[in-house]
């Protein structure tokens, strides 16, 4: 960054305005990719999943809170861990201020992890969340989500993760899926997984308009410089 070309005001915008007719070509694309993912054809959602919330069970539809949409976000804390995992931590920190806009056009939205309840209420109250927030423990949601591979499956290479893009290489990963509830029925509608959610992070939205980026180049993994938001300082 220090050797940074400087340029005149006039040769700037000169090339400010030719990426911008990259960016606006971009945000077509973006556009008609939005429209094809609503496009998707639906699966309909045989099993019957049960969840425990801070006001007791809940069934698949009933997450839906009354709202046709519901985006689910696989959150991932494993029933023995005692804090949520970091990177999920990143991005729901950017759920609370979704979730009336949210509202407001038919969708809820909730997070999934395997952890009890109690232990999810408790890391929720430490990092300042209120997003609805339900444990899946002993049912098999996050598995057939694709977000939760036997210790089997992965000592044998048959876990799957991303639609079979990527081994993983841990029992827990994040996604987020999307289900619609029509004439009785929950329809799966919508999966994404690895980079696939990257579209949720705010913060990474903004790093990429900076000079510097995500500044991730060298580093062990791509978060290694992640942190839970209390834990920065420390």
């Amino acid at each position: 960054m220090d050797e940074h070309p400087v340029v005149p005001a006039e040769e700037w915008a000169d090339a400010r305005t030719a990426l911008m007719a990259r960016e606006k070509e971009f945000t077509r694309q973006r556009d008609e990719l939005a429209r094809q993912r609503r496009d998707l054809p639906w699966e309909a959602v045989t099993t019957e999943y049960f969840f425990e919330g801070p006001d007791g069970t809940r069934t698949l539809p009933q997450l839906f809170d009354g709202r046709s949409q519901l985006i689910v976000y696989h959150f991932m804390f494993a029933p023995d861990w005692d804090e949520g995992c970091p990177s999920c931590s990143f991005w729901a920190d950017t759920f609370n201020g979704s979730i009336e806009h949210l509202h407001a056009r038919d969708v809820t939205m909730v997070a999934i992890s395997r952890a009890p309840q109690p232990r999810l209420a408790a890391y929720a109250r430490r990092m300042g969340w209120t997003f609805p927030w339900f444990s899946s423990g002993g049912t098999d949601f996050n598995c057939d989500f694709g977000v939760w591979f036997t210790p089997d499956s992965l000592a044998d290479g048959t876990a799957s993760y991303n639609y079979g893009t990527i081994k993983p290489d841990r029992e827990d990963l994040p996604g987020i899926s999307v289900f619609c509830y029509r004439d009785g029925q929950v329809f799966h509608t919508y999966s994404a997984y690895s980079r696939g959610i990257d579209m949720m992070n705010g913060t990474y939205q903004y790093l990429d308009l900076v000079p510097k980026g995500r500044d991730e180049a060298g580093l062990p993994h791509p978060a290694a410089w992640l942190r839970r938001h209390d834990e920065y300082g420390r």
